[in-house]
């Protein structure tokens, strides 16, 4: 069975994090989300894959390659102009030519998921059960036939969601060639779909693990759920003096200096130096080449590669870009203080500690300050002695 995988988009709701590269890159336990996806596939026993690219496309190009690395089979097809999922899907239709698993790249899955919902007759989509259904397009169900779908909504007619994963026959593509403009202006599958509900066709299949990558806090909490299940390994150099427990993974190259503590779950890169006197707290995943120095404190964040913090620096629950560097003494916050929920641009994170989004190449003069649910665009600089607070776009300097 083939795996058509929709990996075209931006993600602006990611942004800064996707100033540069495709969401799907977005890096979770040091490894992009999209590899996640298709590792878990693979071990379900898919071995070729198209994958659907569009914006940043080299990015995936580059990293996945043929897919040897990896051990499966990948061809791309370029969707050129970001129009929807159909027309996403309708980009692959000379590729395909039997039943075939769809997903969309910006989620989590398991193998086991995924080997069963291979096994469904075809039209089938996979759903999945949510405590916060408003968020999503909400599906209803009666035994496993798919009544009804509906668009995000403040009263969802069930906590049922559509998780964007499916099992599909080649006449998919003959709904797709009559599918309009929606609202939104752009081609929905969903709207295909409506064809085969009408004719009792549609099934569900009830997902037991799912995670969704919509937003930037998000990514922490998969960061976390992949960090406390892998298999941690050790290939760096440790001083005596560290404390580094078997939860930690430690790249090639990388040297973990005198006086260093970690704990919890945490992955580091390769050709990094950690410390000395560092101190690393769980759920943490640091990136190739990163300089995390002298008496700097990283609680459950991802910090990607290149990025510099190299002495008297906090940062807690926050996302950091590549080539990032952060001056002597500058911190972010993490914690308000009324016990509300920490909010990113006006958007909620339902979360009461949460830092920064930080996008790439952002330089910090010392002793900067960096409010709670602040967003700072890439190739951002900001002068000594700054207070961060709000979305800074792109290229700004703060004085």
């Amino acid at each position: 069975m083939q795996c058509v995988v929709l990996a075209a988009g931006e993600g602006k709701r990611m942004r800064p994090l996707t100033a540069r590269r495709p969401k799907v890159m977005l890096p979770i336990a040091n490894r992009p989300m999209i590899e996640h996806l298709i590792t878990a596939a693979r071990d379900a026993g898919i071995t070729g894959f198209i994958l659907v690219v569009g914006y940043c496309e080299r990015e995936i190009r580059n990293h996945f390659g043929d897919g040897s690395g990896l051990g499966v089979k990948i061809t791309y097809v370029t969707q050129r102009r970001q129009l929807g999922t159909a027309d996403a899907l309708r980009a692959a239709s000379g590729m395909v030519n039997d039943r075939f698993l769809l997903l969309n790249g910006d989620m989590i899955l398991r193998s086991d998921d995924i080997r069963s919902l291979c096994r469904m007759e075809a039209p089938c989509m996979g759903i999945h059960e949510t405590d916060h259904p408003q968020d999503y397009g909400v599906v209803t169900v009666e035994a496993d036939q798919i009544t009804g779908l509906e668009e995000k909504s403040e009263e969802p007619k069930s906590n049922l969601i559509n998780a964007g994963a499916y099992i599909f026959d080649p006449d998919i593509f003959d709904l797709l060639s009559g599918v309009g403009v929606s609202e939104r202006g752009e081609f929905e599958l969903t709207d295909a779909l409506a064809s085969y509900i009408e004719e009792g066709r549609l099934r569900g299949y009830l997902l037991d693990y799912w995670l969704d990558l919509g937003h930037p806090w998000d990514l922490l909490d998969a960061n976390a759920e992949i960090l406390s299940s892998m298999h941690h390994e050790k290939h760096g150099v440790i001083e005596p003096g560290c404390s580094v427990p078997e939860t930690v993974s430690i790249g090639r190259g990388t040297v973990i200096r005198a006086g260093t503590y970690i704990e919890g779950s945490c992955i580091i890169g390769e050709n990094c130096v950690i410390g000395p006197h560092a101190y690393i707290r769980g759920s943490t995943a640091i990136g190739d080449g990163c300089h995390i120095g002298h008496a700097t404190e990283i609680k459950n964040s991802i910090i990607m590669s290149a990025t510099k913090v190299p002495h008297f620096n906090y940062i807690g629950d926050s996302i950091i870009g590549s080539g990032c560097n952060f001056g002597a003494g500058t911190k972010v916050a993490n914690l308000r203080h009324d016990n509300g929920a920490v909010k990113v641009c006006g958007k909620s994170t339902g979360r009461r500690k949460f830092g920064a989004i930080i996008g790439d190449d952002v330089l910090f003069g010392i002793n900067c300050s960096v409010n709670v649910g602040t967003s700072i665009g890439s190739g951002t600089r900001v002068s000594p002695h700054s207070f961060v607070d709000g979305c800074i776009q792109e290229n700004s300097v703060i004085r």
